[in-house]
Parts: C-alpha cells; structure tokens; sequence
C-alpha cells in the first residue's frame, strides 16, 4: 500500500473521506491505495493520485511505513507513506465522499484510519513535515 501526504504552500494536508459504501466507511485517510504486481511504488502512487483525485502526481520521497492489521483481516498491511506534490490544479473527490485541507493540528478532529495514527500524531506535532522533506529530496 501507497499513501501520499500532499502539503499546501500554506502548510494545509490534503485528505480525503471514504465513500459510505467502502470498507471503513467515511473514515478518513491520506489518498493512496495497492501497490499492482510488478508496479514501482512511486508509480502506484501516483497512478492512484489521478484516479482518485485527477492530480498529476510531480514528485515524492518516501517519509516512513507503518506495518498494521485490521481487525479481521488476514494479513498485515504494510503502508509506505510519501511526501508528494501535485501540479496546479484542482483536486477532485472522484473517489471519495469529500476531501478537505486541513492544519496538521487539525487533523485529530478528523476520524481516521487506525493505520494512520502515528504519521497524524508526527504530523501534528511537526515532527515530519512534508514540504521540507521534498526540498530536500534531489530525485530525478
């Protein structure tokens, strides 16, 4: 699993809201979704980002993982989440209920995936910080 965190020039967190009819629904989450067999992450995520909110993914730098299980589920989870940007544009809910820009600080009034608790609290507290992870980052 992919997951991006897409930060604003004015430091808000994009996320998005599952639809009612997903699992977990209306739980929130950073968009993101599997990785396909023989697919480079970096690739996945961005493959997700346009079917899921119509961005063009531009660059990202993986920032950590976090392995979980779901209760019920069969399987550990292993979650690769990236510091990502997005060209202009508009992002579009295609695939969520509603999406929003949020404050790091913002983000524990929001009901989040269980996966996701530790990368909000980072972020919260400004321990990790997207936008200055890409800076840094000196990819292709």
């Amino acid at each position: 699993m992919v997951a991006a965190v897409i930060e604003r020039g004015d430091r808000r967190l994009l996320i998005g809201q599952r639809r009612k009819e997903d699992s977990s629904p209306l739980k929130w989450e950073f968009p993101g979704g599997k990785v396909r067999d023989g697919e480079a992450p970096e690739a996945a995520l961005a493959r997700e980002l346009s079917e899921e909110l119509g961005v063009t993914m531009t660059k990202c730098v993986e920032m950590g993982r976090v392995r979980h299980q779901y209760q019920g589920a069969a399987d550990e989870l292993e979650i690769r989440f990236f510091a990502a940007a997005i060209a202009d544009g508009d992002a579009k809910p295609v695939c969520f209920e509603q999406i929003a820009w949020v404050l790091p600080k913002e983000l524990g009034a929001y009901d989040f995936l269980a996966a996701n608790r530790e990368l909000i609290a980072n972020l919260a507290t400004g321990r990790i910080k997207p936008g200055e992870s890409l800076e840094r980052f000196q990819g292709p």
